[in-house]
């Protein structure tokens, strides 16, 4: 039975992980068991330095360069140590993805559009890590400038697991779990790592059997069968468009969470079953939560968020959903959509400080 081919994000990356990504990640769980075993005290600069190899070898030299220039304007600009001028920074590299010209330019480096987009994907993906980086470099403390050199951004930055497309995990705790020295056990990795397996393909498979079965895309890819059907039909298929999301990034974000593992650090949590949430708060705390890190850490936080007054708090989350929906493409529609969730988390913030005034909880 033919798949639904609607859904460009999960045949995209179904089909990069077989032809190469899958290998490649293969490779560095070799790379990573055998520093771990033999030189555990070099294991960051031996996965840095196979992250690059595998940067070049995917993306051409000059798809290495542009992230590698990405990392050294953000380090460069971090050395002011202001954080605002680390957030302009980080916006201007973010919006030349977006200039018409220069995507022309490296469109004509590859033979095909969906090595164009591995390298569109791969750099605004790099943009947040670079970000993390240098806001964490304005922060530190003197004492703490060894952990925060360019190498170690560099072994951030090209962490091979996280590389094309997250999940999002920020320095702070990249660099404190990745400089920690565990014992290392064979037995438990290898039992972790099959049980992991496991889990995974039971999710690849569920997805594959939602993709040749339900055409959740294909339909709502026109607008004659949507028009025809019930608000119950609509509110079911809208269930079904979501619960298909949650059980994609169970496995987009399931492998290289579990090679992480496999490297001694500690993933962010894997997303939330959408049907067991009934609120905004909960699905952006809940579904990507490295995101949601980043976000509460290096802008909502910042920005005074829940602690501030009511109107530093609209101010601070409307600037974190306005960041979310221009690094997700700006497009309009996202501009929609993040307005749409901001106002949720509002009136959901809104109702509950309402409803726990006493005289309020008195009279319910």
């Amino acid at each position: 039975m033919p798949q639904d081919p609607m859904d460009f994000e999960w045949s995209y990356w179904i089909e990069w992980g077989r032809e190469r990504i899958l290998w490649l990640l293969a490779g560095h769980l070799l790379v990573s068991q055998m520093s771990r075993l033999l030189v555990e005290k070099y294991k960051p600069w031996c996965l840095m330095v196979y992250g690059m190899a595998a940067c070049w070898l995917l993306l051409g030299i000059k798809g290495f360069a542009v992230i590698l220039l990405h990392a050294a304007i953000s380090f460069a600009v971090a050395q002011f140590q202001l954080s605002l001028l680390t957030w302009l920074c980080s916006l201007i590299l973010l919006s030349t993805l977006r200039i018409p010209a220069v995507e022309e330019t490296k469109r004509r480096w590859y033979d095909t559009e969906n090595e164009y987009y591995l390298l569109l994907f791969t750099v605004s993906v790099r943009c947040l890590f670079c970000t993390s980086f240098s806001l964490e470099y304005c922060w530190h403390a003197p004492t703490q400038k060894s952990s925060h050199s360019f190498p170690w951004m560099l072994a951030y930055v090209f962490y091979y697991p996280t590389f094309h497309n997250g999940p999002l995990v920020n320095f702070d705790e990249f660099s404190k779990q990745m400089r920690r020295q565990e014992a290392f056990s064979v037995k438990t990795n290898l039992s972790i790592l099959i049980v992991g397996i496991i889990r995974i393909f039971f999710w690849w498979c569920l997805a594959e059997l939602m993709i040749h079965l339900m055409y959740i895309h294909a339909l709502y890819s026109s607008a004659l069968p949507l028009e025809s059907s019930s608000y119950w039909a609509l509110g079911g298929l809208a269930l079904a468009q979501v619960l298909f999301f949650y059980v994609k990034y169970l496995v987009l974000y399931g492998v290289p969470g579990l090679l992480l593992q496999m490297d001694g650090l500690k993933p962010p949590a894997l997303p939330c079953c959408v049907s067991l949430m009934h609120s905004f708060t909960k699905m952006w705390r809940s579904f990507d939560v490295g995101l949601h890190r980043f976000l509460v850490r290096y802008i909502y936080v910042p920005m005074g968020g829940s602690q501030s007054s009511l109107l530093g708090t609209l101010l601070s989350t409307a600037l974190t959903f306005a960041f979310v929906s221009y690094w997700h493409g700006g497009q309009s529609y996202l501009w929609y959509w993040g307005a749409l969730n901001w106002l949720g988390v509002i009136v959901e913030n809104g109702t509950k400080r309402i409803l726990s005034i006493s005289l309020v909880q008195d009279l319910i």
